[in-house]
């Protein structure tokens, strides 16, 4: 028979990875009680290295399949379907129409990327991808969502700005999150600046001498963590 790339049969290949002591890792990393988990969103214990592996060989899977592997209850089968949708959008001769079905399938139904992890899996190469040459008001939006997930979405996709040289919206858009409430939401807009950063070295310290005396410290601290010790001990004693 055939190999077919469904949902149902991703899930059951993860199904047989379970293990009890990576579960046990996942409950120390991702601080929840692993006896007493949520029955709509929980983990089985896969780890995510063969989480990677099985989307790999589930590459060719439709987005309808990732759609329905995404409305699993399983944190891991939801890694896999972000997983898949970064090596579709990855994948040599992707064009711009297949990737931006990945993206709207990736906007449409952000309620299943509810976490850290399954951000930073495929904001980068989904949606920064999609909208490396179009507008981004999208971004914009997102980051003044009442979601977090949402607004870490809008800062991670400028990674693949970044990587270009295009700046201007991961400073524009750290603005905009210099405040936010969340800490994981102030440790990616400080992960972000960091690597425009490693861009253009000045135009992060101007951005820096404005806005460092009044960061959260989860933000400061990752946003100069590249800077020299003298540097970094100039932004924290603006910040105490």
């Amino acid at each position: 028979m055939a190999f077919e790339p469904t949902a149902a049969a991703f899930l059951e290949r993860l199904d047989e990875h379970r293990d009890d002591g990576e579960l046990r890792k996942y409950q120390r990393y991702f601080r929840f009680d692993a006896d007493d988990q949520d029955p709509d969103d929980y983990f089985v214990g896969v780890r995510m290295g063969t989480v990677f592996s099985l989307a790999k060989e589930f590459t060719a899977m439709d987005l309808d399949q990732i759609e329905a592997l995404m409305e699993s209850p399983v944190h891991e089968a939801r890694a896999g379907a972000m997983s898949i949708m970064e090596k579709k959008a990855r994948r040599r001769g992707a064009t711009p129409e297949q990737i931006g079905a990945l993206a709207e399938l990736y906007l449409r139904r952000h309620d299943r990327v509810d976490n850290w992890d399954l951000v930073d899996l495929a904001a980068h190469h989904v949606l920064g991808r999609h909208l490396n040459d179009r507008p981004r008001d999208v971004l914009y939006a997102l980051a003044r969502s009442d979601d977090p997930w949402e607004r870490r979405t809008s800062i991670v996709a400028t990674a693949h700005f970044i990587r270009r040289r295009d700046l201007d919206d991961a400073f524009a858009l750290s603005g905009i999150l210099l405040h936010d409430d969340h800490e994981l939401v102030q440790k990616a807009v400080g992960w972000m600046l960091r690597a425009a950063g490693d861009v253009d070295r000045d135009r992060l310290l101007g951005f820096l001498d404005a806005h460092a005396a009044g960061a959260p410290r989860p933000l400061l601290r990752a946003a100069i963590e590249k800077l020299p010790p003298e540097r970094r001990a100039h932004y924290r004693g603006l910040r105490a």
